[in-house]
């Protein structure tokens, strides 16, 4: 007897690589998937946002990023580092953010990230491939490791890291491809009223704001998904 094949969810995650939050966020819908194995299958795919669009090549420094971004004092931009610091630890993720770390533009971080979506078939069995390996790799490059994810030469080897084709990714950076395809699903998003992030977007349809802890994703899902498809 041919067994039944699991029903597949699809999750879109718009994100940003300079995004503590998504990187949070995504360690706990770990969790969700975990939660799920042997009932659903789910299908990955992140798509891009910037955070600062218009941050110069040059990077600023985080601490003073945030103050002026979000009018916080020093002492409360240290408190609010130490929280998220604690909170990603907890899921196994390290904020290594010395006195140097440095907010970065992500742009071209975005591009490889096309790139390697691109390279993925949308039938694959499993839940998630390349483009994810890719962009947890950028997420410990950038919180863990102080590296600068803007730099092209940093960018190839990140992308060789998880077994991309090195030449072909420092092609990529030295020209403008999958430019406009970034430009594209970032105002596809805006239009879509995605003003923060990470948004998960489940089945194409329901939309699960922010670094939500993992029982909220399993209440929408067993209500949502598996209750229609029973």
């Amino acid at each position: 007897m041919t067994q039944k094949p699991l029903p597949r969810l699809s999750v879109d995650i718009v994100s940003d690589v300079m995004c503590p939050w998504c990187i949070i966020g995504w360690r706990k819908f770990e969790g969700v998937m975990a939660h799920f194995a042997g009932r659903l299958d789910f299908r990955v795919q992140w798509h891009p946002f910037e955070l600062n669009p218009d941050m110069p090549p040059e990077g600023e420094d985080a601490a003073a990023h945030v103050m002026r971004k979000y009018g916080v004092s020093a002492e409360q931009s240290r408190a609010n580092s130490g929280k998220m610091a604690g909170i990603a630890a907890d899921l196994g993720f390290v904020f290594n953010r010395g006195p140097g770390f440095r907010m970065r533009n992500s742009f071209d971080a975005h591009r490889l990230l096309s790139w390697a979506g691109a390279l993925e078939k949308p039938d694959q069995a499993a839940a998630t491939g390349v483009q994810t390996a890719l962009k947890l790799a950028l997420f410990q490059a950038h919180f863990t490791d102080n590296r600068d994810v803007s730099d092209h030469a940093v960018l190839a080897d990140v992308a060789a890291s998880v077994g991309l084709d090195r030449a072909r990714a420092a092609a990529i950076l030295a020209g403008d491809e999958f430019a406009e395809m970034v430009r594209t699903e970032e105002a596809y998003w805006a239009d879509q009223n995605i003003t923060g992030v990470p948004a998960f977007i489940l089945g194409g349809r329901m939309l699960v704001p922010g670094a939500q802890d993992p029982e909220v994703f399993i209440r929408v899902i067993e209500r949502k998904v598996l209750a229609d498809a029973a």
